[in-house]
């Protein structure tokens, strides 16, 4: 076993870059699916509910998988668990490429999310065995930054691989477009080449792994004695305390706004406003880049309102206002054509959509020190589970009414439902 005074300082910096490229390879895996949605659909002739029944058991799965792997987490040893579960999550993306039929889909994502749900709490173990109490906050903004740089990669990943492997995709695309998906066949037949970007990055899990047991000798990420000065209290009392309730309100408005959005954005913009393939990925790209900055912008707009003489409290609802007002624009956005000004304000949608998770976390925080991870493994889970069957409803409206506008123009009013609730029920040290 390395010992850890003969390591490098910067040793621990290296395994939280690791962490990152987990948390990369975790969103890439989740997102080609919604990046791939129009041609999965038609290639296995599936109805816009049956995608959202897909999507809706990937969240009851990561819901699932919240609450097994956070127990697993705080007992096994995640040297070995950790690359265990990337290693099942990857076998299942790479599955999922062989997938003839609409079940086999199903299943296949299903898996994933109860896999892909075992990232978050390795990760955290992970951190917080690894760093000083004063380190913790820039190893975790490490790991969570890879989420946006995962979607934001993943598009031009997948239109590389389609053009490789499909020389005629252009014109085919083009075609999809000037039919809203209902003329492809004038461009020919389709090779079916949407398998492969799930092989691909399925197998950029696994040399992961291998790096991974390079870089974390055995017995580095042994448990250590907790030394840190915490609050003690139990996890019922956490739990009966009137702010979970908010607590949940606002996770699960929260989530479902993001996921909604995340899930349908590339079916709205190719099927309901005409885009063409490679235009509405490459968007894709766009709308993580703004997310990732609307994420940042949060963290330091409450700073900025604190350091000018605005309580903390304050300062954090005064975000989280501006932020949901971004989101909410999802009504205007709907009934939008096609142009820059509709993608302009899908940009802002998207700033606000991930502005609102730093706000969550600082009042999650104020709960409890000693169950901070059972208290959002509890929440997350909680989230997952009542966000799944909104996508069902999403697929179904979709397919009867032929538009996605009102389930676009819904996606993103919940925040606001949950900032009504936090001013109303809030109650605790500011």
């Amino acid at each position: 076993m390395t010992e850890p005074e003969t390591r490098s300082p910067y040793w621990k910096w290296w395994v939280c870059g690791l962490l990152l490229c987990a948390t990369m390879i975790n969103y890439m895996d989740r997102m080609i699916l919604a990046n791939l949605s129009v041609r999965v659909t038609r290639a296995l002739s599936m109805t816009n509910e049956q995608y959202g029944t897909v999507e809706s058991s990937f969240s009851l799965g990561f819901a699932a998988g919240s609450l097994i792997f956070g127990f697993l987490a705080d007992r096994f040893n995640v040297r070995f668990l950790y690359p265990a579960v990337l290693v099942c999550w990857s076998g299942v993306g790479i599955l999922t490429g062989f997938a003839q039929n609409y079940d086999h889909l199903h299943f296949c994502r299903t898996l994933l999310g109860l896999f892909e749900a075992g990232h978050w709490p390795c990760a955290l173990v992970t951190t917080q065995r690894l760093l000083s109490q004063k380190d913790r906050a820039m190893g975790n903004s490490v790991l969570q930054s890879g989420a946006a740089m995962g979607a934001i990669i993943t598009p031009p990943i997948v239109l590389g691989i389609l053009h490789w492997f499909d020389p005629g995709e252009a014109i085919r695309s083009a075609h999809l477009a000037l039919g809203g998906g209902l003329a492809f066949a004038a461009a020919g037949p389709e090779p079916d080449v949407w398998q492969i970007p799930f092989v691909v990055v399925g197998i950029i899990g696994l040399f992961w792994v291998l790096a991974w047991f390079l870089l974390v000798p055995r017995g580095s990420l042994d448990a250590v004695p907790n030394t840190e000065t915490e609050n003690r209290s139990t996890l019922l009392s956490a739990i009966l305390d009137r702010r979970f309730f908010v607590l949940f309100i606002m996770v699960t408005c929260i989530n479902s706004t993001w996921q909604l959005v995340r899930a349908w954005l590339p079916k709205f913009l190719m099927e309901g406003r005409g885009y063409t393939e490679a235009d509405a990925l490459w968007f894709n790209s766009a709308y993580f880049i703004a997310a990732d900055a609307g994420c940042i912008l949060a963290g330091a707009g409450t700073l900025w309102f604190a350091r000018h003489g605005l309580e903390i409290h304050k300062a954090r609802i005064r975000v989280y206002f501006l932020c949901a007002c971004a989101t909410a624009l999802t009504v205007v956005a709907a009934g939008m054509p096609a142009g820059w000004p509709l993608l302009a304000v899908l940009l802002v949608v998207a700033a606000g959509s991930l502005g609102l998770f730093p706000c969550y976390y600082s009042f999650t925080q104020e709960i409890t020190r000693t169950h901070m991870g059972r208290i959002s493994g509890i929440l997350g889970a909680s989230a997952w589970v009542v966000t799944a069957p909104l996508h069902i409803w999403f697929g179904a409206e979709v397919d009867r009414t032929k538009s996605f506008d009102l389930g676009i123009m819904l996606a993103g009013l919940p925040p606001l439902a949950a900032l009504v609730v936090l001013l109303l029920l809030w109650r605790g040290k500011k």
